[in-house]
């Protein structure tokens, strides 16, 4: 089974999807994102270089004209907001510049970008999560990263598959009841 993921050079520009061996393709370095989550960090970016930096550059000639700046709370705030706009705009370069966009999957085994629906041996409740990269991991979101403990079990896995992770309670042995 083939899996689509468009590669985003530091140009941000998006290529041709190409052939993708889950484990194999997996780079340290390489951040793996929803369109949707790509889109909000595209942004959230232009917004901080063109909006928030006008502000900051505004509340700092502000506090500029208040006077001596050794003395200064006005200014230091403006500077220290500036120091943290600057390092989330690095942040969020460094992500994009990295980012590869998931695209879901069609088929029967577990990959970025499925939603697996599992079930823990004895029970009968299911949980149904979603395979993420790392920067969009959320539990409250059933979200889980393809790097966690459970992602990396369920990777590559079909449905009927059982499976076991390790956590502190010990092993614990679950059943894939579905992917899409």
């Amino acid at each position: 089974m083939q899996r689509r993921i468009i590669l985003l050079p530091g140009a941000y520009c998006l290529l041709p999807g190409i052939g993708y061996n889950t484990r194999a393709h997996m780079n340290d370095d390489t951040n793996y994102l929803s369109k949707e989550k790509f889109d909000e960090l595209t942004s959230e970016l232009e917004h901080m270089k063109t909006v928030r930096r006008r502000e900051i550059a505004e509340q700092l000639e502000y506090a500029r004209s208040l006077g001596d700046l050794s003395e200064n709370a006005e200014y230091e705030e403006a500077r220290n907001l500036q120091a943290a706009t600057e390092d989330r705009i690095r942040v969020i370069e460094e992500q994009l510049s990295h980012a590869r966009i998931i695209e879901h999957p069609k088929g029967n085994t577990v990959s970025l970008g499925s939603f697996v629906t599992i079930q823990k041996q004895g029970e009968k409740e299911e949980h149904t999560y979603e395979i993420v990269g790392s920067a969009e991991a959320n539990m409250q979101e059933h979200k889980i990263s393809h790097l966690s403990p459970l992602g990396s079990a369920l990777m590559d896995k079909k449905r009927g598959d059982t499976f076991a992770f390790d956590t502190p309670k010990g092993a614990q042995k679950y059943k894939i009841v579905n992917i899409k």
